[in-house]
């Protein structure tokens, strides 16, 4: 009895969608515009999450040299850095090599560097320390000691963009929760007007069903899950549309300051659980203030 009076329920519900299909499609339509863009913060700051997470386990640099930098400097250079507990050079980066990195980043864009007279970037090694004392190293000292070298222009290592992506990660964080939490009022704000119109078209088979006896659960329970059902559509096509997104557009690794490339990932399956259980919680949630103020 219950399970068919369950199916009773979820049978009246699509009937409901497809009755009012026009007004179900456009919100529908707007409820996924509006997850698209809080799936879109969600996705940025798992991924910035991520790298910090990567620059916080390890310490690279990028040691810049000054033009005209003799074959002698630089090997005295060379020694020093591999005389650093757990220093590993990764790469030596000349001047011809590091034009040739910037116009493969710029791709079509780069025509305009065959113009330069002269190639201004500077010939550097990335460096990469590893081991157990690793994360015990102290950057701006080895930084100092490289600085003071003949030879080298500029040092920059791994652990000063962490500090600048902190502070640029609780910016995102907080205009994220704020836009997000507009962006949820605004789904709740459509479910609770899409089903205010369902309501509407149905008001003298509501009183009917009334004056025969029928209990409010009886009556609110398909709206109810004409909710969820919203919910369900918009957060499942949500985290459908961000994946076709993801793998479209998706990132090649990062390198910076000779570190490791950092890959931009999908949201891993704890956030997309939390994400479509958002998404459901909020379809019920206007079918409730719906049912709270028309019923």
């Amino acid at each position: 009895m219950v399970i068919g009076l369950r199916f009773y329920f979820l049978r009246q519900a699509l009937l409901n969608m497809r009755r009012n299909l026009t007004v179900h499609i456009l919100s529908l339509g707007t409820i996924v515009a509006c997850l698209l863009i809080l799936g879109a913060f969600l996705l940025l700051f798992v991924n910035l999450n991520n790298w910090l997470g990567h620059w916080g386990s390890a310490l690279s640099m990028s040691v810049y040299l000054k033009d005209g930098t003799s074959a002698y400097k630089r090997d005295k250079i060379d020694t020093f850095i591999r005389s650093l507990p757990g220093a590993e050079i990764r790469r030596f980066i000349s001047k011809e090599d590091a034009m040739e990195d910037l116009k493969a980043a710029l791709g079509e864009e780069a025509d305009f560097l065959d113009k330069l007279t002269r190639n201004p970037l500077p010939a550097s090694y990335e460096v990469v320390f590893e081991g157990p004392d690793a994360n015990s190293l102290n950057p701006e000292e080895i930084k100092g000691q490289l600085s003071s070298l003949d030879g080298v222009e500029d040092v920059q290592h791994s652990r000063q963009w962490l500090n600048r992506l902190e502070g640029f990660l609780h910016i995102v964080r907080l205009i994220g929760g704020i836009i997000g939490g507009l962006l949820c009022l605004c789904v709740v704000f459509i479910v609770t007007n899409t089903i205010r119109l369902t309501i509407y078209s149905r008001r003298e088979e509501i009183e009917i069903l009334k004056l025969v006896g029928a209990t409010d659960r009886f009556v609110k329970a398909p709206f109810l899950l004409e909710g969820m059902v919203q919910g369900v559509l918009g957060g499942g096509i949500t985290l459908l549309a961000l994946f076709l997104g993801y793998v479209a557009f998706s990132w090649k690794g990062i390198t910076l300051i000779g570190s490791v490339p950092l890959e931009f990932v999908f949201l891993p399956a704890g956030y997309m659980i939390l994400f479509f259980s958002l998404s459901v919680a909020l379809g019920i949630m206007g079918s409730f203030v719906a049912i709270g103020r028309f019923i």
